[in-house]
């Protein structure tokens, strides 16, 4: 996986790259790698969605359905955050196998889970190893391909995140409905096995890493406080209780705002942006409506499959193409409208977040008492909406911020984006044990409480909407 010794002369042409240029002896390994890291993330939380019906149904648990969302994406957030310095530090393939093996781990885990708690473990092995393998392919981009091909390889990651929205629940209903839950997690353990196999016999790339970045500061002290504050309130929502879920929800937020605090304070190698929450400045207040509308949209997907299977009596597979819809819906939209000229963003991005809103009322109305074709009807407006307001927020961030911390500015985006999934599946989740989801199962009315869960994410909309309108006026 070495970068070719040509790669700078050919990144000084003036032919347009072509797919052809990227499948060569020279690239075609080092496209099959971050393919590869990308599928195994992108796919496997499509699958796990798809077939929580099967897995409450044999080992129970649906009061702890939101952990497999919360612990997933506090793994995705801490080994994005690590996995960078990891790569600059020791090359590309190194930290690839590791976390491809801790992935593959996880997946084995969850498989032979005897109990709900068990599986949690699996998924936060699975958070670890794929949020690991997709910051670590995006990386790999910018060290193992020339500039001319970066477009290209990102074209083709594009492309592939499109092609998991659609394989994920196809896999993950088969499995469900006609073989077994638990061999889902065995199909990826194997092809995360199969990728750390073939990485041990690819050469090594250290000589790329840069060394200045081996010498930043990991921020341990913060990754610990801002894992904690989500783990705290998660814990505090697992069993609703006053005294209980006060202390734990305290101790929480207490966490959440010291990180927010010594982040701000880092004189290197911050996290976010100063002062990233807010509607002070432009900024903040992208930074907002990000992580109000992440928290706002969890819902379906952690609690859809299962509410669809449930009350309108559709197979899984059903369900879960139900769910990939708007990931389909949103890779399209942006395909269509990414061509539009820097003057738009604007109107595009506070439509694309008016019309998620709409998505989220439409689902706390269809969900409980259908028709079945509006909750398609919502989640392809919320696709559409995201489509259409998350091409352009990145760009119009970019007018407005400083140049020097474009940077941070542009890494701040997704680590944000992944906050806001953990923590709206943290609240949903409180949300849904208050409304007696676990006894709703049992007895079979289920309808106030899928009502409940929508209705509860409106408020969120509603701030991030604010948010949106400052943002868009900067």
């Amino acid at each position: 996986m070495d970068t070719p010794k040509d790669a700078p002369n050919m990144a000084s042409t003036s032919r347009p790259a072509s797919w052809s240029d990227l499948l060569t002896r020279d690239y075609a390994a080092s496209l099959f790698m971050v393919c590869m890291g990308v599928w195994l993330h992108a796919a496997d939380s499509l699958l796990v969605a798809t077939m929580i019906p099967a897995i409450v149904a044999e080992i129970g648990g649906a009061r702890l359905i939101f952990w497999t969302v919360a612990l997933y994406d506090v793994g995705s957030i801490v080994a994005g955050v690590t996995s960078g310095l990891l790569a600059y530090r020791y090359g590309i393939r190194l930290p690839m196998v590791i976390a491809a093996g801790i992935f593959a781990g996880g997946c084995l885990i969850s498989a032979v889970a005897p109990n709900m708690n068990i599986l949690l473990i699996g998924r936060l092995f699975q958070g670890l190893g794929g949020g690991c393998l997709t910051a670590i392919s995006f990386v790999a981009i910018g060290t193992l391909f020339p500039k001319h091909l970066m477009a290209r390889a990102m074209g083709a990651i594009s492309t592939l995140w499109g092609v998991s929205a659609f394989l994920g629940p196809l896999i993950g209903g088969l499995f469900a409905e006609h073989l077994s839950w638990r061999g889902g997690f065995l199909f990826f353990a194997v092809q995360a096995i199969i990728l750390t196999g073939w990485l041990t016999t690819q050469p090594n790339d250290r000589a790329n890493a840069p060394v200045t970045v081996a010498l930043s500061r990991f921020p341990m002290r913060r990754l610990i406080l801002l894992s904690t504050g989500i783990l705290a309130i998660a814990f505090g929502g697992s069993d609703i209780s006053f005294p209980r879920t006060g202390t734990f929800v305290v101790v929480g937020l207490t966490c959440l705002f010291l990180f927010l605090r010594l982040d701000t304070r880092s004189s290197e190698n911050r996290l976010l942006p100063a002062n990233p929450l807010g509607f002070g400045n432009s900024v903040s207040s992208g930074l907002t409506m990000i992580l109000c509308f992440a928290a706002a949209t969890i819902a379906f997907s952690v609690y859809g499959t299962l509410l669809v299977t449930k009350l309108h009596g559709l197979p899984i597979l059903a369900a879960g193409y139900i769910m990939a819809l708007e990931a389909i819906a949103w890779s399209t939209a942006a395909a269509i409208l990414s061509g539009l000229h820097e003057r738009k963003d604007p109107k595009m991005i506070f439509g694309g977040i008016c019309v998620v809103a709409i998505s989220i009322a439409g689902f706390a109305y269809s969900v409980p008492y259908g028709p079945v074709w509006m909750i398609v009807v919502s989640a392809g407006l919320q696709g559409v909406g995201f489509g259409m307001a998350w091409t352009f927020i990145l760009r119009r961030m970019a007018m407005v911020v400083k140049t020097d911390d474009r940077q941070r500015v542009a890494a701040a985006v997704p680590t944000v984006q992944r906050i806001g999934f953990a923590l709206g599946a943290v609240y949903i989740g409180m949300v849904a044990n208050a409304s007696g989801i676990d006894s709703g199962l049992q007895s079979g009315n289920l309808e106030a409480a899928a009502q409940t869960i929508f209705l509860a994410s409106l408020p969120l909309a509603a701030i991030g909407l604010f948010a949106a309108w400052r943002f868009v006026r900067a």
